[in-house]
């Protein structure tokens, strides 16, 4: 582990220990305290948050499932690399999921979240046509974000809330593409679907947007 990166105790009161470790290391990571190929030695990381190595432990094997970090059994834990293919990866799952829940979304939200989800696709055009790229990928977590919660589906919302680290560090990595008057049409397409509750053309957007039918396979 970087040694110029150290950790406050913990405020152990009241909170589920393994939680507090996971949000400390996964925060380092997204901030760039922990590096790739940085080190975490659990009796380190336990004397500097106060803690025992239990909690540790859990925290580790939760950052291992979701990619952040790699571990050598009895040699090492490191902070992993987000791989090339990462960002694209990224925004093809965030479509996927996004896609699907729109069918639940658009089906079951009320006039006011229907609304809600009218005036972000709105926005979301908007953002594009300003030719900013940063407010256009701001503009595109809203909206997916209010997506997955119109669905009223546990699983969906789990399921990001869980991958939230890995998609966020994912997309940390690349410069978001220029927002250009091309996308902006797209959106507009998207906000039209969305306005007459029309899941299926609204998939199909953000599908052809973000899928790709042509991945090189990386044994050739």
């Amino acid at each position: 582990m970087s040694m110029d990166t150290p950790f406050e105790p913990l405020d152990t009161r009241g909170a589920v220990l393994g939680d507090e470790v996971f949000r400390v290391l996964g925060k380092a990571i997204l901030e760039g305290k922990l590096r790739p190929g940085d080190r975490l030695r659990d009796v380190e990381l336990a004397q500097m948050l106060g803690v025992s190595r239990t909690p540790i432990r859990e925290a580790l094997q939760r950052l291992e499932r979701m990619g952040l970090v790699e571990v050598s059994a009895n040699r090492w834990t490191r902070v992993t690399a987000p791989p090339a293919t990462a960002y694209d990866e990224t925004r093809e799952f965030m479509a996927l999921i996004v896609g699907d829940a729109l069918h639940l979304a658009l089906a079951r939200c009320d006039e006011e979240t229907h609304g809600s989800l009218v005036t972000l696709a709105e926005a979301l055009e908007v953002a594009a046509r300003s030719g900013d790229a940063m407010s256009t990928l701001g503009a595109q977590v809203v909206f997916y974000q209010q997506v997955i919660r119109a669905s009223r589906n546990a699983l969906f919302a789990g399921v990001m809330r869980e991958a939230g680290l890995t998609l966020q560090r994912n997309l940390q990595q690349k410069s978001p593409d220029a927002a250009t008057p091309a996308l902006a049409d797209r959106f507009a397409e998207l906000r039209d679907a969305v306005k007459i509750r029309d899941a299926v053309t609204a998939e199909q957007v953000l599908l052809s947007m973000y899928v790709r039918a042509d991945v090189p396979d990386p044994a050739s």
